[in-house]
């Protein structure tokens, strides 16, 4: 990966500004520019995303992103109806599965927090709705979009609420900063920096972006 500048933005093959992460790498641009930070209200999507953070646990985001689609194989493509049925030989297979992180607790995990899923539904209508109730005010964010002031906090206090509440539904590998990871890739906070050129953008589709009730 490229070092990172100053100012935390890289300037791509298309002469684009980008967050620094992505690294000059062109599987990861392709995340950064049509996936991260953009509003989700699917909820099969916002499922896989917070099992994957949990995945991510010890490990980079890219890692994991390079196995997506084996992890999408393996679980059903995380639709948490057909992953809550799992049993022990779906474990099993799993943990032998090379394509994925083979980590036995993060594999059970899964299958347990996807049957909390299914009670989360019930109760709030959509996984959308419940996690969308945590989207910050604009007071409490950054006023300045930089590299400096966003890599000075790995969590806020919604992302905590979030953690402490799912463990308190049963949920587990959900720590408040793989949740704030969450909340950043599933658009619930829209941390590009100033100057990237993904940040205007959002901005004006948040501007219309209709929340989940």
């Amino acid at each position: 990966m490229s070092e990172t500048p100053e100012n935390g933005l890289l300037t791509g093959p298309d002469g684009k500004q980008r967050c620094w992460w992505y690294g000059g790498l062109d599987d990861y641009m392709q995340y950064h520019d049509r996936e991260w930070g953009r509003p989700v209200v699917d909820d099969q999507r916002l499922f896989e995303k917070i099992c994957l953070e949990g995945f991510q646990a010890g490990l980079s985001w890219l890692t994991i992103l390079r196995k997506r689609e084996n992890f999408r194989a393996g679980f059903a493509h995380f639709d948490f109806e057909k992953v809550a049925k799992f049993g022990d030989e779906d474990v099993e297979r799993l943990v032998k599965d090379a394509g994925i992180v083979r980590h036995r607790g993060k594999i059970v995990s899964t299958i347990n927090n996807a049957k909390q899923a299914l009670r989360l539904r019930d109760e709030f209508g959509s996984l959308a709705a419940y996690f969308w109730r945590y989207e910050p005010s604009p007071a409490k964010r950054p006023q300045s979009f930089t590299y400096e002031s966003l890599t000075s906090f790995t969590t806020t206090d919604e992302s905590k609420a979030i953690s402490k509440d799912l463990k308190k539904r049963g949920w587990s590998f959900v720590g408040p900063t793989t949740v704030y990871a969450f909340m950043q890739a599933m658009g619930l906070v829209n941390d590009h920096l100033e100057g990237c050129h993904c940040r205007a953008e959002i901005e004006q589709f948040r501007a219309t972006f209709k929340r989940p009730q």
